[in-house]
């Protein structure tokens, strides 16, 4: 009777083994199929689309947050200063940061 038991328990086994291996074939054999692998290849190209998408958007809010900082930092809207005679001077702009040029000759 053990045996029996044994056997049917092995037989079970071995039929659910089966059954289990060839559904994961299938599903390879299906996944790399000329349908399987266009399929796939729209699913990328929809997903790479929508992340480019994304980062264009994330590039123009930073570039709009860039160029009002610049703005800040040159005083675009302000008018240049007024010289009393002869002609109007160059335009000065301030810098957000000053930087120290080294003396090249060492003096």
């Amino acid at each position: 009777m053990k045996r029996l038991f044994w056997l049917s328990v092995g037989a079970g086994a071995g039929v659910y083994a089966t059954h289990r291996v060839k559904k994961k074939v299938e599903r390879v054999v299906a996944a790399w199929s000329p349908e399987g692998v266009a399929a796939r290849a729209v699913t990328a190209g929809q997903t790479t689309g929508q992340r480019l998408k994304l980062f264009a958007t994330d590039v123009r809010t930073e570039m709009r947050a860039r160029e009002q900082e610049l703005r800040e930092a040159v005083q675009l809207d302000q008018a240049p200063p007024e010289a009393p005679d002869g002609p109007r001077p160059r335009r000065v702009l301030k810098a957000r940061y000053t930087i120290i040029d080294d003396d090249k000759d060492g003096h």
